[in-house]
């Protein structure tokens, strides 16, 4: 409860209210939670996947996706974040946030890096890392950003999946591109915890816990 308190409120970690532990207890159980070995998953991102597949059941699907939805969001740092890089398109120093949701927009693929890093690149790196979780996706759908053979060749090599890139209006107006909404929709929940506003945390493995929790 006072991780999640921090994490909706975006105090601080000394700020945690007095009814819950002291601060550092609370730190402390974060820690263990989030710490991970290279090539394994922390507690949190297997409680996440167990919770993603529990929905899915409910919903009388399979537990895994066969269509996944992959965007990218830049996010500007705070100045005790270690890990950061300029975005140029989005004129963003801080790191940039790469996800994969279903058509419920349920995350089975989250992965950060600094924002210098590309879309394309973040999303190879992110398939890669999360193979088992998506191990049954057969199509992707991108936007412009992810357009180009080498991704999909990349795509196809890792777990066999294609990749459809969503096509925007021919028309100088807002309109909203079918099935893309639900990517930022997902961002639009991430958003709603003021922890996340900005990335405050000195480690991607930390942002990365987070955006999980």
């Amino acid at each position: 409860c006072g991780v999640l308190y921090l994490l909706k409120s975006g105090c601080q970690w000394r700020m945690i209210p007095s009814d819950f532990p002291d601060w550092r207890s609370i730190y402390a159980y974060f820690r263990i939670w989030s710490y991970k070995d290279e090539g394994s998953k922390s507690l949190l991102e297997e409680i996440l996947k167990k919770l993603v597949g529990e929905v899915r059941t409910n919903n009388g699907r399979n537990t895994q996706t066969s269509f996944a939805i992959i965007d990218a969001q830049s996010v500007k740092n705070t100045d005790t974040a270690e890990n950061k890089g300029y975005d140029a398109g989005k004129k963003i120093s801080g790191i940039k946030r790469h996800i994969a949701v279903d058509t419920q927009g349920l995350p089975h693929a989250i992965h950060i890096t600094t924002a210098n890093i590309t879309d394309r690149d973040g999303a190879n790196t992110m398939i890669l890392n999360e193979k088992e979780n998506l191990s049954t996706v057969e199509n992707f759908l991108v936007d412009g950003g992810y357009s180009g053979e080498n991704f999909a060749a990349k795509v196809k090599d890792s777990i066999g999946a294609t990749v459809t890139v969503a096509k925007r209006s021919e028309l100088h107006k807002f309109t909203v591109i079918p099935q893309r909404w639900v990517v930022e929709r997902s961002f639009g929940w991430i958003e709603k915890s003021r922890r996340l506003w900005k990335n405050c945390e000195r480690k991607l493995n930390t942002s990365l816990q987070m955006v999980v929790l």
